[in-house]
């Protein structure tokens, strides 16, 4: 998609500090980190949200999980952190390009 930031920053087109990449997937800091350790993997297929998730693509999924426990066992957080996807603008996704929050580095709240 020609508009869309996190394909631009795939692309090249927009800086950002990488954190990891390869043919499927693109990892990188946030830049306005809610945690001591904030990034986003996002996949390099633009997909808009978990919504567009099916058969055909989700091994990808699969696969960017992989990365995080991999990023996750390499960064040296691997005991604790919080993997976020948000899903249409009602659950804050404010970039229509599926991305996953990874957050670590402080005790994270819960939920309830």
């Amino acid at each position: 998609m020609n508009d869309c930031i996190f394909c631009k920053i795939i692309n090249g087109d927009i800086p950002s500090k990488k954190v990891y990449e390869d043919e499927l997937c693109f990892a990188f800091y946030d830049i306005a980190p809610l945690a001591p350790t904030h990034f986003l993997v996002v996949p390099k297929q633009h997909i808009a949200s978990a919504a567009e998730i099916t058969e055909e693509n989700a091994s990808l999924v699969g696969h960017i999980y992989t990365v995080i426990a991999k990023l996750a066992a390499e960064l040296g957080f691997a005991e604790g952190f919080r993997v976020v996807t948000n899903c249409g603008a009602d659950a804050g996704q404010t970039v229509h390009h599926l991305h996953f929050h990874v957050l670590a580095g402080r005790t994270l709240g819960s939920f309830n």
